[in-house]
């Protein structure tokens, strides 16, 4: 708890927290949205084509799509770790926030789970077997929930 106290006491999390600059927590939380798009709506157009939308498209054609979900996932990363601080002893002590956390590893999971799938290294990727599409079904879910989960935490606190 001592710890989540001095986070929250840093000059940083006072700044984000009380400053009515537009470059304060305004920016941090469109950030953290457009990192949040470009990460989940990649894993998306991606999962939907493991499904069988656009089943004409090569899965190869899709490998881009690491790439900038590694991106969004960075952006994220960052600017959560900022939303953090300026509250850390609310959201360091709140199971819903704990939850969500718990759901954004487990997208992360089923990002790194499909991966293979469409970077395989044989001459064509292996497509979109039974597997790959129980993948794609549960970051569907998964996802949904934690994007969910982290908009509803305006809510509860």
């Amino acid at each position: 708890m001592d710890v989540l106290l001095w986070l929250e006491e840093t000059a940083l999390a006072v700044w984000l927290r009380e400053s009515v600059s537009v470059w304060a927590l305004p920016t941090v939380l469109t950030l953290h949205t457009m990192g949040m798009a470009v990460l989940v709506g990649s894993s998306w157009v991606l999962d939907l084509r493991l499904l069988g939308i656009s089943r004409h498209v090569p899965l190869s054609a899709f490998r881009w799509l690491f790439g900038a979900m590694a991106a969004g996932f960075i952006v994220n990363l960052a600017t959560g770790v900022l939303l953090f601080v300026q509250r850390a002893t609310v959201w360091g002590t709140s199971i819903p926030f704990l939850v969500k956390m718990c759901l954004v590893v487990a997208g992360v999971v089923t990002i790194v789970l499909i991966r293979p799938h469409v970077l395989h290294d044989g001459e064509e990727p292996r497509g979109s077997g039974g597997t790959a599409r129980l993948l794609a079904v549960a970051s569907i879910l998964v996802w949904s929930a934690a994007v969910t989960a982290g908009r509803l935490l305006a809510y509860v606190f």
